[in-house]
């Protein structure tokens, strides 16, 4: 059975924070592979309206070359409305029945648990793993395995906040993404 963790998110723009995450619990959990799946329209929180999402894939595919373990899964991308995830695992379950999932959240998404869509039903169709994020708490009701991850107190709003002031990027961002975001003048630069 092949294990695969996801790691779901608007990765607008995708970080060194994400590929962090990633790479930690890929080999914390001895897991086969990690699924990037960004959402078309996050229930939780209003998408920016300024990049697309064919510039957020592009700059996820940049994000992770080089590590052959690291797959993009653009179901949600390919649906209309708001991503939930319990309709999601649905429909990944089904098409993957010989595979194992792990749900990969940050200890923010952790606090927002009870309000996800039918959590109850999704706690039967994914394992969540939960990773600290500073200034949140890893407390939950729900079955979640944790795995120690470094900190980096890196956010995608705060690095469009960064690169929209004319700060500087470097060293969050991989330089494949930094370079795409100029040359297609992404969040103002």
């Amino acid at each position: 059975m092949k294990k695969v963790g996801i790691l779901g998110g608007t990765f607008d723009p995708p970080h060194f924070g994400h590929l962090l995450i990633a790479n930690e619990v890929l080999s914390e959990l001895q897991l086969d592979e990690i699924w990037f799946m960004p959402n078309h329209e996050p229930p939780h929180k209003k998408k920016p309206e300024s990049v697309k999402d064919e510039d957020r894939l592009k700059m996820l595919k940049l994000a992770i070359e080089g590590n052959p373990a690291f797959k993009i899964q653009p179901i949600e991308l390919e649906r209309e409305g708001p991503s939930y995830t319990v309709n999601t695992m649905k429909m990944i379950n089904a098409e993957y029945v010989d595979y194992h999932f792990f749900f990969i959240i940050g200890a923010d998404m952790i606090e927002y648990l009870p309000k996800w869509h039918k959590i109850d039903e999704l706690v039967h169709l994914v394992q969540f793993i939960g990773v600290d994020r500073p200034s949140y708490s890893l407390q939950a009701n729900y079955p979640i395995l944790y795995v120690d991850v470094p900190t980096l107190d890196v956010s995608s709003s705060m690095i469009r906040d960064r690169l929209t002031s004319g700060k500087t990027v470097r060293y969050l961002l991989p330089d494949s993404v930094i370079q795409y975001i100029e040359e297609n003048q992404l969040y103002g630069t």
